[in-house]
């Protein structure tokens, strides 16, 4: 029986689906295969790699780690934070500790008594600038050593790429450059030394790539394989609101299920999922168990669009303006507004844009390179996507939650500079 999910990842029973990208990705681990999972917001790419981590630890066959960057401010951080997770391999973090151990002396007391937090701390206490990549090989070393083959998944690499890269503006530096470049060779060392005995996975909320095309650092990726996780089929999120349905028996007929489906236009599965709570709360409150066409403009407009609404989809902005630094974030609202009130993005209007931001020093002298970089980046994370030499919206749910929220007395900046 399939169960709403919430805004963290599902496994088991509520994993719905997916059992084509689950072959492909086990396949890719068992060749020993490191791969860089992609996909824009929402899609499920941290459920799905879970999912897979714990259809292989089932197996006996292979032992997993599951590590969250997303607060790692710097690579000993990151360090630490891959070194506590690799706690459940019993083999290898007995090995660390004792390396720890050795090198911190008695800091670390009694390791049985100690929380996670503690330990974190601890590990934490043996890492620093200089020596973090020693730190680092240590622990690889340890997890390459263990019995079984290891699944080591790293989600939210990409935002701590962004944050080495760059400063508190959201402009790149050149340390910053060289302290990713660091990170992301080391990353790429240990990925070529333990290939037969440890399989990366990388993940995160938003895209690698287009952070290091930017930084001239695309090549310290190259051993990774990208996997493209594509959103439902409208046939495939049919299916599933039918279950979500049948599990809390309600009355979601064939031609309502389409035309939820249609209102999404792109069936991400979070926002899916997000359709049906809002409708289920919708009959809850007045009283029925069966939902009607006219249900479904209501709860996409007053919900799904609505203040509750907005506070789901807020992430895709600040995302957005963590990527791109304020600067940047200001030319693709400019972009993302002017393509959701006009329905699309030009051919001719991508060059009217393209040639005022060249002329008009509107990025500090970077106009025309930034308009292009800000278009990549919408392109590659999922927001936008070419229609005819132009861009139009992927999404229907997003295109009409950026007309509400930013289309109401929209004046493009080419008709406000004249």
């Amino acid at each position: 029986m399939i169960r709403k999910g919430g805004s963290n990842w599902v496994d088991g029973e509520n994993f719905f689906d997916r059992e084509t990208e689950l072959e492909a990705l086990e396949e890719r681990v068992r060749e020993g295969t490191h791969t860089l999972l992609t996909a824009q917001r929402r899609m499920g790419k941290t459920s799905l790699v879970r999912e897979l981590q714990r259809s292989l630890s089932g197996t006996g066959e292979f032992e997993v780690v599951f590590v969250d960057l997303e607060a790692a401010a710097d690579p000993a951080d990151a360090i630490a934070e891959i070194g506590i997770q690799v706690k459940p391999v019993r083999t290898a973090w007995n090995r660390i500790i004792t390396d720890f151990a050795n090198i911190l002396g008695n800091s670390f007391g009694r390791i049985e008594e100690l929380s996670v937090a503690d330990l974190k701390v601890k590990l934490r206490a043996g890492i620093d600038a200089g020596n973090w990549p020693q730190r680092g090989d240590a622990i690889f070393a340890a997890l390459a050593d263990s019995d079984r083959r290891v699944v080591l998944a790293i989600d939210e690499l990409p935002i701590l790429v962004n944050r080495l890269l760059k400063d508190e503006t959201g402009r790149m530096t050149p340390d910053g450059k060289r302290e990713a470049d660091a990170f992301l060779s080391w990353l790429r060392k240990l990925g070529q030394a333990h290939r037969d005995r440890v399989t990366l996975i990388l993940s995160g909320s938003v895209r690698l790539e287009p952070l290091l095309k930017e930084a001239g650092l695309s090549a310290q990726v190259n051993i990774f394989s990208p996997y493209d996780l594509k959103p439902w089929s409208k046939e495939t999120a049919d299916s599933c609101l039918e279950a979500l349905a049948e599990s809390y028996e309600l009355g979601l007929a064939p031609e309502v299920r389409r035309h939820m489906c249609r209102k999404l236009r792109c069936c991400i599965p979070h926002h899916v999922q997000m359709f049906f709570d809002r409708m289920q709360e919708h009959l809850r409150h007045t009283g029925r168990r069966d939902a009607a066409l006219d249900d479904v403009e209501r709860v996409y407009v007053q919900e799904m669009l609505g203040v509750r609404g907005q506070v789901d989809l807020q992430h895709y902005e600040g995302r957005l303006e963590m990527v791109l630094g304020r600067a940047g974030y200001t030319v693709a609202l400019e972009i993302l507004t002017a393509t959701a009130v006009d329905g699309e993005f030009a051919a001719k209007t991508v060059d009217r844009y393209r040639s005022w931001f060249s002329t008009r020093d509107a990025q500090d002298g970077d106009g025309a390179l930034a308009a292009d970089h800000v278009l990549h980046v919408l392109q590659h994370d999922g927001y936008l996507e070419p229609k005819d030499g132009g861009y139009r919206f992927v999404s229907g749910l997003l295109k009409d939650w950026w007309l509400g929220r930013y289309g109401q007395n929209f004046v493009p900046v080419l008709d406000r500079q004249g």
